[in-house]
Order: C-alpha cells, then structure tokens, then sequence
C-alpha cells in the first residue's frame, strides 16, 4: 500500500519539522516528534482512549444525544409532502451547528466533567480566561476555526512562519481578526484547564481525560509538567471536537444526498430498535455492518483532514513508491487524494457503503486513511466512532430530514480540515403516531 511508506510501523519517516513550528511552549501528543517522547504520551494517554474507558463513558454520549433529539424535536415541522420542496421557515435545524455542538459537549464532558451546554443553549458562546485572569465571552467555533485558517495559510515556509505571523496583523485585515480569534482560542483552553485544575486539587474524584493525565489507574502521578497536561486539553478539545463533528454532518448529507442508502440502513435499524426508543444504546448498534459501512463511507468520501500528514525523510533519505526521496525532505499524502484512487475504490465519486461488505474490505481497510495509520494513528479513534454510530442511529431512527432541495450541496472550506459551511434541514418524526 503506497501510504505504508510514509506513515506505516516500519517506515523511517518521522513527524514533520511541520509540527515543531506550529507548537507552543510544549508538544502535546499528535505534534510530538521525538520518538521516546511520543512513546511517554502515548502511554500515558492510551489508557484514557482504550475502548473499555469509553464504554464506561457512553452514559455522556447518550446524554449529549437526547440533548441532540431534544433539539431536533423542538424544531420539527409538519412531514413534507411527496414532491415538495421545504419552505424556507421550515429549515430550521442546522445539522452542522447542532452536530459541532454535540462533539463539543460530549468532549468536554468526557475530557473535563464540564457541561458547556451549547446542545442546550443552541449556540457556542463560552467563558475565556486570558494568563492574567481576566474573563471574557468568547464564540469556541469561530475561534478555533480562524486559528486553523489563519496557520494553514502561513506555515508551509517553516523558517519564515514566526515572522510572517508577526507581518500578516499588519498587512491583512483578515488575519489580523484570526489571529485575535487565535488568542481567544487559547484563552478558551486555558479557562477550561484552571477550572478543571481547581477541581483536581480541591479532592474532587472525576471520572475523565484530565484524571488519566495526572495520575495512572493506580493513583500513582504522571509527573507531566502544567504547560504540557494545557497542550494536550488543547489538542484533545480542537482534534477531538471538529473531526468528528465534520464526519457526523458529512453522513447525514452523503445518506439525504443518496436516499436508497438512508432508506437500506432504516431497514437495517427498524429491525433491531423499537419505534419508541429515543437514544439508541451502542451495544444495540455498535454491529450493525451497513451503519458501520455508510460511517465509512461518508468518511471515505470527505475524511475530515483532507491535508497530507507531513512527515520527514531520514538524513539518508529513504525510497517512497519505488523512487528514491533525499533525506530531510517533507513528504505527506492527502487523505482525500488516496480514497479516490480508482485502482483500490473502484467509482470513488459514488456513495457507495456496500463497497465495505464486498470480499475486498479487508483490502480497502488498509487503504482507508481518514484516522491516519501506524504508529502516529489517531488515539481518537474509538470515542469518534461511538459518538458517530449513536448520534446517527438515534437521529436517523427517529427523524426524517430534508434538504434545502434536490441537488443542494454544503459549501466547503479547507484549511487543515475540510469543514462543510451551515446544512439548515427541515426535520420532522418519522412515527407520527408516538408523539403527543
């Protein structure tokens, strides 16, 4: 597989000087480059990412779920008529928005026992602190959306980056508003870490991400310095918020875009879930082939970090695809770019989740990179996958959805994630007969 030569267990290749540019005082796991550092975190930090932990906190799943339907609910509109197009006031759900706020909440939830309510309140608006103590609202989406903007513009010179970040507040309007968005971003993480800290240290015993990094599960302290536990909240609430977010959005819009898809995984559903059940288990779920199929597809299709994962050849260079590549030369393949090789996903336009149940999936796993592979993989990857299957298998459950109209297609914006604009849906219950 030709991605196994950058990114597989064996390859030579190592993390980008990419990662060192864009890094604060301290690396946090996905930036860190040294390789017994990396094995430290990843040690450290697997054992709040292993499967049984997330099973433990599905109950925060379910819970940011039935805030989703709650949502959903108090939107819905009468059923569409067959061959209508929705009226204008009756697009009153923004998928988008409300899937954003989901992964918001439930990371926030599962990394740090805070409710932050954006499922609740229907917006992001949250409390930042600045070093000095100062506190001040602050957009969580915005912020860290301009600040991803603002770096994916200017870092590929690596050695220009410090300067041109300096220059551009000067020269350009547009980044000058980013990169003030970036410091609330960081304002953001850092309000989020001292309140957690405070709790930390006042005895109280939570259950979360930020426990796993202070201390193993045999209350023995990881000795991890401050500056490095704020890198990896920063990582764990940026990663571990927008990704997923862009992967539930996408599957709704990929299945509404395809409705024999929408209508062979409500079959595969209705056979397993009650019309009255509302927030569907994930044990009830978690097997089901053609849901995991169409999570697969839609990320497949639009992987949520489009850009090529840079990594560095060794100083003695290193042979890529059967060419010789010079050493400390940065290398990376797109995502995006490998999902639609016709060679391995034979129509790669198409939307097509039975492809993964066909006698090849196996082959097709290993050319499935949306998680990245190897040794630098994403540890995400279990919670992005429970949050996708219980969020979709509730909603598709229980509502019906329509896009704006037949064709319609979200505007798309790169920056180191593809990030789909609004999807504002009518909604209405699919069982009209269980509401009141």
């Amino acid at each position: 597989m030709k991605t196994q030569d950058i990114y597989g267990h064996n390859t030579k290749c190592v993390k980008d000087v990419f990662y060192d540019t864009l890094a604060g005082t301290h690396h946090h796991l996905a930036d860190a480059r040294d390789k017994l550092d990396h094995q430290r975190k990843r040690r450290i930090l697997s054992s709040a990412y292993a499967l049984k932990n997330l099973e433990g906190w599905e109950h925060k799943v379910a819970d940011k779920t039935d805030r989703f339907i709650k949502a959903a609910d108090a939107a819905c509109t009468q059923p569409l008529k067959k061959g209508m197009k929705p009226a204008t006031e009756d697009l009153r759900f923004d998928y988008r928005a409300y899937s954003n706020f989901f992964t918001l909440d439930a990371i926030a939830d599962i990394g740090l026992s805070e409710r932050l309510n954006f499922l609740d309140q229907g917006h992001d608006l949250c409390t930042a602190e600045t070093m000095g103590g100062k506190l001040y609202k602050a957009n969580y989406r915005e912020c860290l959306h301009a600040t991803a903007r603002a770096q994916s513009g200017l870092v590929w010179s690596y050695n220009w980056f410090p300067v041109l970040w300096k220059l551009s507040k000067f020269v350009s309007k547009g980044y000058r508003k980013m990169i003030e968005l970036n410091e609330g971003w960081n304002d953001i993480v850092w309000h989020r870490a001292t309140q957690r800290l405070a709790r930390y240290r006042a005895g109280e015993k939570l259950d979360d991400f930020f426990s796993a990094l202070m201390e193993d599960k045999n209350g023995n302290p990881n000795s991890m310095e401050w500056g490095e536990i704020v890198a990896e909240i920063s990582i764990m609430m940026n990663a571990g918020s927008d990704t997923t977010a862009i992967a539930m959005n996408n599957a709704m819009y990929l299945l509404l875009a395809n409705p024999q898809c929408l209508a062979k995984l409500r079959e595969e559903l209705d056979a397993v879930i009650e019309p009255s059940e509302v927030t569907i288990p994930y044990d009830k779920v978690r097997h089901l082939p053609y849901l995991r199929a169409c999570l697969d597809e839609a990320l497949r299709m639009y992987p949520p970090s489009t850009f090529g994962l840079p990594r560095r050849t060794p100083p003695e260079g290193a042979p890529i695809l059967g060419d010789f590549v010079p050493g400390e030369t940065s290398v990376s393949i797109s995502a995006y770019v490998a999902h639609r090789d016709p060679k391995v996903f034979s129509e790669p336009e198409e939307f097509r989740p039975e492809r993964w149940l066909g006698d090849d999936a196996k082959d097709l796993q290993a050319a499935f990179i949306s998680f990245s592979t190897g040794a630098r993989g994403c540890i995400g990857r279990n919670i992005s996958y429970l949050e996708q299957t219980v969020l979709l298998a509730s909603v598709v459950h229980r509502f019906e959805f329509a896009l704006p109209c037949e064709g319609w297609v979200p505007d798309r914006y790169e920056s180191f994630n593809l990030a789909p604009g609004p999807m504002p849906l009518k909604v209405w219950r699919r069982f009209q007969d269980e509401i009141e």
